[in-house]
């Protein structure tokens, strides 16, 4: 069941790419695509194997009215494993992938500022993997091309909990 839903979560992302590489670049269009890249700071427990992460998040956006969006983001996360001193000797971490799905809102509050709120699922893709609750609120700027974003995110689920601070910068377009 872990690996269908994991094999959904590529899905939709490879959906949304393929999308965006077939668009036309229309800037009147409700329906925008954009690809961004992240990194950022984990925190909780994730801090304790890993001090930065790193993602490529491809996101659609549809324009319900003025000043107010709903998105759909995935993509993937890498926490970078870090080097931990313990009393019986070194040893490094290892990595740990996530695929996020996550639904979510963009409310303009000025012109070009935004709040954004997502929440959905994180597949963690290392052998074992859960799958997380993600609840996400954030910050950004965005015009025609650009979205820049800083956010938190939470992981909750199995009495393992961590978040990230993240940063994120995206080119879009319309569709």
């Amino acid at each position: 069941m872990k690996k269908l839903t994991k094999l959904a979560a590529a899905a939709i992302a490879g959906v949304a790419m393929f999308i965006g590489t077939n668009a036309n670049a229309q800037s009147d269009s409700k329906l925008r695509f954009g690809i961004g890249a992240e990194v950022g700071v984990p925190t909780g427990a994730a801090h304790n194997g890993s001090n930065i992460y790193a993602g490529i998040t491809p996101r659609l956006q549809y324009g319900a009215d003025e000043g107010l969006a709903w998105t759909l983001t995935s993509g993937f996360y890498n926490f970078f494993g870090k080097n931990i001193n313990t009393p019986v000797g070194p040893y490094k971490a290892g990595d740990v992938g996530m695929i996020p799905v996550k639904l979510g809102v963009k409310g303009f509050f000025a012109e070009n500022l935004y709040f954004g709120a997502e929440a959905g699922a994180g597949f963690e893709t290392n052998k074992g993997g859960n799958t997380k609750l993600i609840v996400s609120p954030g910050l950004g700027f965005a015009n025609q091309k650009w979205d820049v974003s800083a956010r938190y995110e939470n992981f909750s689920g199995q009495s393992v909990n961590y978040g990230l601070v993240g940063l994120r910068v995206a080119y879009g377009f319309g569709l």
